[in-house]
């Protein structure tokens, strides 16, 4: 996912791509729970973010460097 808009929240920075962690029960209450900019999971409003497509050998290496 990449945050389009941060809300003034000091651990998210527009723009960039963030992995998500499936959680069923903030996604019913419309959260992601993202790991953000401290390196920590936490839930945030679904509206900051947009899902986005990479290609797999993007998503690839992104992991790899994570």
């Amino acid at each position: 996912m990449v945050c389009t808009r941060d809300r003034g929240c000091d651990d998210l920075t527009r723009s960039k791509i963030y992995p998500v962690i499936p959680d069923e029960d903030g996604a019913r209450e419309g959260f992601l729970r993202v790991v953000d900019d401290s390196g920590e999971d936490y839930l945030y409003p679904t509206e900051l973010f947009m899902d986005i497509q990479l290609p797999q050998a993007v998503e690839q290496a992104l992991r790899l460097a994570s």
